[in-house]
């Protein structure tokens, strides 16, 4: 078996459970092509290679004995503040530096139940609350085509270690765009789910717990599919094929004014022409959100729960903390309550607007990214389409997805002239993830047929 084998879960599985190869096989594997690459793209900050060929060895063993497993031997990375019992994990903090993991969150138990081996824990910005991939315990993870540049954040680890084909499924986190928009850097898929459709404890406390998601990386949708039905609890992958008429309705900016790529908004534009040409009615239509609202007017939900959480040690020992993370915790703190209690009304409005909207329409298309990757050291880019930009303005297109608690998908949607991926994100409504990720699949499909040029 070759590295090669990494890149698809199902055929895995499936190799494994048939007996073609065994688990233990498949986790050297692994666990050569992270010694191989980590070096260079700082993907994986911690690795227990005897543990991991145990667990893969128990597998073996389950499978000789004739028990049927989805992810027989199916290497699996997780985001490095997600709960691995017995495993140190920091949430790339040095507040965290030595604990260890009491238990496993209910969504690695699961995999773990399906056959999946635990390879390892992935990089992630302090806290996950910046957007690219980088503390101060572990330093950068690199971009997997090109080292100079971050593969965005904060589950950047998990983006990278699944697009480099060290493994083909790995588990992120997502409170405003973490894990779509990594994938979409690098050009992998991303898909965030409906808020609670994945148990997401036990484990650390979150400064956005109301919003948060665990959320299944991988090279294709079936494979997203394949780990969602686990990590879910279904008793399935995927829903019923999307059966004529689907309401479509496109937004190139998804009613927002910002800057877009021009490469990126063609390919966007290409992409959903290629899916109008399949017979699919696309109507142009924006989502029509709440007056007044911005991602920087609900940005002190995370600022204030940060503080909650972390308020005193910061004040004791600043030092400690990521210099971005620090200026979060000290706007936190001087937050009123009214200003918060705002964020948590318009909150709840993003939910209600796009709610009565995707009644109107099954699927809601866009670009997942305005920009493509930028230099590691740099919190956002300088310009997007040649207009000076605020550091946030890479996540334009993600968080209010978070806010309005619906299922998000990511898929490759081309590469730009200098090589870089960008994706193309579809949007359902609340509860409707399965039906998500069958058009998604389509989607991915028409896309695959196209020129490379134009998608």
């Amino acid at each position: 078996m070759s590295a090669d084998h990494l890149s698809n879960a199902r055929d895995l599985g499936r190799s494994v459970q048939s007996g073609r190869h065994k688990a233990v096989e498949v986790a050297q594997v692994a666990l050569d092509a992270i010694a191989a690459q980590n070096a260079r793209l700082n993907a994986f900050v911690s690795v227990d290679a005897d543990g991991v060929l145990a667990a893969a060895a128990a597998v073996d063993a389950q499978v000789k004995d004739g028990i049927v497993l989805p992810l027989a031997g199916v290497p699996v990375a997780v985001k490095d503040n997600i709960w691995v019992k017995g495993q140190r994990v920091t949430q790339g903090s040095r507040l965290f530096a030595d604990f260890v993991a009491p238990d496993d969150a209910v969504a690695v138990s699961r995999l773990r139940a399906a056959g999946a081996v635990i390879i390892g824990m992935t990089n992630t910005s302090e806290f996950a609350c910046k957007g690219n991939t980088t503390n101060l315990l572990f330093g950068p993870t690199r971009h997997p085509l090109d080292p100079r540049l971050t593969p965005g954040g904060s589950s950047g680890g998990s983006a990278a270690a699944v697009a480099a084909g060290l493994v083909p499924i790995a588990l992120g986190t997502d409170a405003g765009g973490s894990s779509c928009r990594p994938p979409a850097h690098v050009g992998a898929v991303g898909f965030k789910p409906s808020l609670g459709a994945i148990p997401y404890g036990p484990g650390f406390r979150e400064p956005l717990q109301s919003i948060s998601c665990l959320c299944p990386m991988t090279n294709g949708v079936a494979d997203a599919a394949l780990a969602f039905s686990v990590l879910a609890g279904l008793p399935r992958e995927g829903g019923r094929p999307p059966g004529p008429p689907l309401r479509i309705a496109y937004s190139p900016r998804f009613g927002l004014s910002v800057p877009v790529d021009p490469e990126i908004e063609a390919m966007v534009e290409a992409a959903v022409e290629g899916v109008r040409r399949q017979g699919f009615a696309v109507q142009r239509a924006d989502p029509p959100w709440p007056d007044g609202m911005s991602e920087a007017s609900l940005m002190p939900l995370q600022h204030a729960g940060l503080a909650a959480i972390y308020g005193e040690t910061f004040r004791q020992s600043p030092d400690l903390f990521d210099p971005d993370i620090a200026s979060q915790i000290d706007r936190g703190l001087s937050l009123s309550g009214a200003k918060v209690a705002m964020a948590l009304i318009q909150s709840a409005e993003v939910t209600q607007s796009l709610a009565r909207f995707l009644r109107a329409f099954d699927i809601l298309v866009g670009p997942t990214v305005p920009c493509f990757s930028w230099p590691l050291d740099r919190l956002g880019p300088e310009t997007i389409a040649g207009q000076p930009v605020e550091p946030r303005a890479h996540a334009a297109f993600t968080p209010l997805f978070n806010h309005a608690r619906v299922p998000a998908i990511s898929i490759p949607c081309g590469k730009g002239s200098s090589g870089l991926p960008a994706g193309l994100q579809l949007i359902a409504a609340e509860g409707r993830d399965l039906a998500l990720l069958d058009f998604a699949a389509v989607v991915e499909s028409i896309l695959s047929e196209m020129p490379t040029s134009s998608c």
